[in-house]
């Protein structure tokens, strides 16, 4: 009989936990998250419940979470735990709107009387009734946070050397729109089957204009940031950011989004200060005179380029701006409109999702036309008017934190880069809401929780140590 050797053991091996992992940069995790990524940029640009898309991209998020269950390394939330509470917090909110309450209760809620009326006239007993007034939007409401949930464990699954990719993977889809829209301006006739586009509008992978120029004025903020986060090939990264920086700005122009102007120019201003110290770094070897030469080089490079694009009538979205005032289209018209709702309604609310048949109620005869008025187009206001007062509370929460984490980004230095990118995305998406919905669509979804989970970043958050190990995408 065979003797076992010093040290070995009878027993067989613990089973592990199947994983699958790469050594190089490329990982299993960040390559999931790239199809994910591009599944959300094809599918994911539409807000309504009853498009295509939605079951795509929805489909995508739960096999990323199955995968991601079954052969990704457990994960570390850490410093990122404010972004996975919020985000739980928004789901407990969301079902909680769907419990069926007893009909004593639900009677007592404020603006159910015409429904209570209803059942009454028929002569049934009042039935159990969720809190949402539409319980099948207050669903799809809870369905849909399925994507930020789905990019969120991406990301904490994702090791240190795959979320350096990430800045240039985001800069990659927004080219890509780019591009979409350069060929529907060109006239092409194209139709996304997944959205719920409008042909012949300039929205690319989005259906509404609008949430495409807030991606591209992102892409404005982002490119200079991808540009000076590596030594290697700096020059050569920085006029490629600034070449691109000019057709997000053209097809801003061209979208016809009065918005998007907004955006562009805080998304610049924004730029300038995230990447002025690195530039100023770069360009010391050189005599004092150069740094303000290029800085005016830039700015008029692009005063050319805003002014040429006008000229030639493709600047879109100036002559929206000089055909009518803000307060004459229908956002401005329909807000008195919106706050008797919203008084109406709280401080319960009158369901996730319900704005569209909600406010065929209220609708004044004024504002009748052909066209329906989906959202309020101030997201701010709808989810007080969905949520009440706990969603007001949970969204005024969000936005405390929010502002708290970008003073702490802004005071910490050049290794918080991706922690102040972060702020700067957030607050243009602050900025979007008051004037639409774009946190709706699954695609600026994931655009969102990647940027709160880079402004959640500790100070150690990568940006100093790529500056040293080369360049990534």
């Amino acid at each position: 009989m065979k003797r076992q050797k010093s040290g070995s053991s009878s027993h067989p091996p613990a089973m592990r936990r199947p994983t699958l992992s790469f050594t190089a940069g490329l990982g299993p995790v960040l390559i999931l998250s790239l199809f994910f990524l591009l599944v959300l940029w094809a599918a994911g640009g539409a807000s309504r419940a009853d498009v295509m898309g939605q079951v795509v991209v929805r489909g995508a998020a739960w096999a990323a979470l199955c995968l991601l269950a079954l052969f990704a390394p457990h994960p570390m939330i850490g410093s990122h735990r404010p972004v996975t509470i919020f985000l739980i917090l928004a789901l407990a909110l969301a079902l909680a709107q769907i419990v069926p309450l007893p009909p004593a209760i639900w009677q007592a809620l404020p603006g159910r009387a015409m429904l209570s009326d209803a059942a009454a006239i028929t002569g049934e007993a009042q039935p159990w009734r969720p809190l949402a007034i539409v319980p099948d939007a207050a669903v799809n409401a809870a369905g849909s946070l399925v994507v930020p949930f789905a990019m969120l464990a991406l990301l904490i699954c994702m090791r240190e050397a795959e979320q350096r990719w990430m800045p240039g993977l985001l800069l990659s889809l927004i080219a890509a729109s780019t591009l979409l829209g350069l060929l529907q301006f060109s006239g092409s006739r194209f139709n996304n089957p997944l959205i719920n586009d409008t042909v012949g509008q300039i929205s690319a992978s989005f259906a509404n204009r609008n949430h495409l120029a807030l991606f591209l004025a992102i892409g404005c903020v982002l490119a200079p940031v991808w540009a000076v986060r590596s030594r290697r090939g700096a020059q050569w990264r920085m006029v490629a950011a600034l070449g691109m920086m000019v057709l997000f700005i053209l097809m801003i122009l061209a979208t016809g989004s009065r918005a998007g102007l907004l955006l562009c120019g805080l998304a610049l201003v924004m730029a300038s200060t995230l990447v002025w110290n690195d530039v100023r770094r770069e360009l010391r070897r050189y005599p004092r005179w150069v740094l303000p030469t290029v800085g005016a080089m830039v700015v008029g490079m692009l005063t050319i380029v805003v002014l040429s694009s006008f000229a030639a009538n493709r600047a879109v979205s100036i002559n929206r701006v000089f055909a009518s005032g803000v307060g004459q289209d229908m956002r401005g018209q329909a807000l008195p409109t919106v706050m008797e709702m919203i008084q109406a309604y709280f401080p319960i609310g009158s369901g996730l999702g319900s704005f569209d048949p909600i406010f065929r109620i209220y609708e004044p005869y004024g504002l009748l036309k052909l066209t329906y008025f989906n959202h309020a187009h101030n997201d701010l206001l709808e989810v007080v008017l969905d949520a009440g007062l706990p969603g007001a509370l949970l969204l005024l929460t969000a936005i405390g934190w929010w502002g708290v984490a970008s003073f702490w980004a802004w005071r910490r230095g050049a290794e918080a880069m991706l922690a102040r990118l972060g702020s700067a995305i957030i607050g243009l998406m602050l900025i979007a809401s008051l004037f639409d919905y774009p946190v709706r669509t699954p695609m600026i979804m994931a655009v969102l929780v990647i940027a709160a989970w880079w402004l959640s970043s500790p100070a150690s958050d990568g940006a100093a140590t790529l500056r040293h190990k080369g360049a990534y995408l």
